[in-house]
């Protein structure tokens, strides 16, 4: 009788349902390793949240199984979420991740309090075994240092895993894209290419990175005043762009925002963004230096509401303030979901009367993520057996399968999966598997809670249409409501107080004719004051608030 094959099985947990919380499980027998561990900010149906976590439950019932955490680049949609998987495995796994990553992680996991698992630096070139899998990991370029695809083999079969990327020919820090180690591995074989999917509906090649710097020398050597760029902190090719077009024209260089300070001490201690001492001074040095000699580093370029950028342009920033006379450069493009934001910080800063620069009136920015074109090239160096587009929304994943097709993949050898989908490969051939518990986890002030549904929806409904109280008092020696009083916040009738005594009335009415009735009980008599309430409230002012009733005897 044939042995059993052992499969290799590939089960996303995030990443395939929005721009965020990548992780992956790859799992092989008794042998286990997990690449990236991210966060997702919410939308704006998800009030009071403040980050959103992949279901990493998968990874706790088999924690006995991880040999490892493989960490593709620094940015928070691939890391954050390692504070709260660190924190709740039993055991210390190392983290395998290049230099500035794990410096990135480590002051993540300070900020959170958690002792420095065991850190393996791994580069360009590294091999390294795992129990059951031989990993090797490659340079890949995109808007940070030190980003790694990774090529993952096992006795079932090979994964490569492209990380997030682009094929920047003139990158700032010379690195490009390791393109013999992904021709050697596509000799060797590639059964499954797991393809970063976020440009996938774009057509054409993303600029180089290096388009960015003349522009952004322009905009600084011609400004008047002083000038704010705000940009991710994590974008250190960024970083060292607007500082090499600061010193080049003579100003110098401030930075603010907890993470853009954290992140350029980090990347300059590890020798990833270069800039003398002498060129970068404290926020608190600004008046003792004209204007039109000073750049701002900031933090905001999402439209965060605590960011650097958003506190200034409404004033309330400690020691920065923006003049008429200033230039703010937003040097990103809005994530989904937040372009509101942004555009409440644009308009902020235009009534200020600055001057105002972003993707649509200036290349001040390029994409960190490869287009159609540089997708297709991605999968003509591969030539894998089977494709799994990932990162990005369905319409992403989507629009990349179809790449894929037209590139010579057959369509049933393409997987578009969801979070929680299995893959099991078996002498390098991809099957769906049993697909296992999966969903999000709510970071909510202190608390780290499962999807609750309810809460959310209180949340929106007190957001929307207000709450009303109402405290009803029940006399035990003649069964009447004694008493029946109302408070109501966040509706515009809040102050009517003819339409509060009107639905006094109404529920004093009520709880009367209930209590006539054999058998009422507190529990009935408040689920008829929040019923009768709620439908009066409907019925004169076309609101449904939150009613909260309150019964009790006296």
């Amino acid at each position: 009788m044939a042995k059993k094959q052992i499969p290799l099985k590939v089960i996303p947990l995030g990443g395939l349902d929005g721009i965020g919380k990548n992780m992956t499980v790859f799992e092989y027998g008794n042998d286990m390793v997990l690449i990236d561990a991210g966060l997702m900010f919410p939308d704006d149906d998800q009030p009071g949240i403040d980050l959103v976590l992949p279901d990493y439950t998968y990874v706790l019932e088999h924690e006995d199984k991880l040999r490892g955490i493989l960490v593709t680049h620094g940015h928070e949609d691939h890391t954050g979420a390692l504070p709260y998987l660190l924190a709740d495995l039993r055991r210390k796994v190392p983290i395998y991740a290049s230099k500035l990553t794990l410096g990135i992680i480590e002051g993540k996991l300070s900020e959170h309090k958690i002792n420095s698992p065991r850190f393996r630096e791994v580069q360009n070139g590294t091999h390294l075994n795992l129990g059951s899998f031989s990993i090797d990991f490659f340079a890949v370029t995109h808007s940070i240092p030190g980003a790694l695809g990774i090529y993952l083999r096992t006795p079932a079969g090979s994964v490569l895993h492209t990380c997030d990327f682009k094929l920047d020919q003139t990158p700032i820090d010379g690195i490009t894209p390791n393109y013999q180690a992904i021709s050697r591995f596509s000799t060797m074989g590639i059964d499954l290419l797991m393809s970063d999917s976020t440009n996938a509906n774009l057509p054409g090649f993303t600029p180089s990175e290096a388009a960015v710097g003349p522009v952004l020398r322009h905009v600084i050597k011609n400004a008047p005043g002083r000038v704010f760029v705000a940009c991710f902190s994590s974008h250190i090719h960024r970083l060292q762009q607007v500082c090499d077009a600061a010193t080049a024209v003579g100003r110098k260089v401030v930075v603010t925002g907890r993470s853009m300070v954290t992140n350029t001490r980090v990347a300059r201690e590890l020798g990833y963004l270069h800039i003398d001492d002498k060129d970068i001074i404290d926020a608190y040095e600004v008046e003792e230096i004209p204007d039109d000699k000073i750049v701002v580093l900031c933090t905001g370029s999402q439209g965060e509401p605590m960011s650097a950028l958003a506190r200034m342009a409404n004033g309330e920033h400690k020691s920065l303030q923006i003049t008429p006379d200033d230039t703010v450069i937003i040097s990103a493009t809005p994530v989904p979901g937040n372009e509101k934001s942004v555009q409440g910080v644009i308009n902020a800063l235009s009534k200020i009367g600055c001057a105002i620069y972003d993707k649509n009136n200036a290349m001040v920015h390029v994409s960190g993520h490869g287009r159609q074109e540089e997708l297709k090239l991605m999968i003509a160096m591969c030539k894998p057996h089977f494709f799994m587009p990932i990162h990005g929304e369905a319409v992403h994943l989507r629009a990349h399968a179809k790449l894929a097709e037209q590139m010579g993949i057959p369509k049933d050898h393409i997987f578009i999966a969801n979070n929680g989908d299995t893959l099991q490969m078996i002498d390098g051939k991809v099957s769906w598997g049993t697909p296992v518990e999966s969903g999000v986890v709510y970071v909510d002030g202190l608390n780290v809670t499962d999807a609750d549904p309810v809460v959310l929806r209180d949340r929106q409904k007190l957001g929307e249409d207000g709450i009303v109280t109402c405290v009803v008092a029940i006399s035990k020696r003649n069964r009447r409501a004694a008493s029946v009083e109302m408070s109501a916040r966040g509706v515009s009738y809040a102050q009517d107080d003819k339409l509060l005594s009107e639905a006094q009335d109404s529920v004093r009415t009520q709880v009367d004719r209930n209590l006539k009735s054999e058998g009422a009980n507190m529990e009935q008599l408040r689920r008829s004051v929040r019923g009768g309430l709620s439908n009066f409230l409907w019925s004169k002012t076309h609101t449904r608030p939150m009613v909260i009733p309150v019964v009790m005897e006296v």
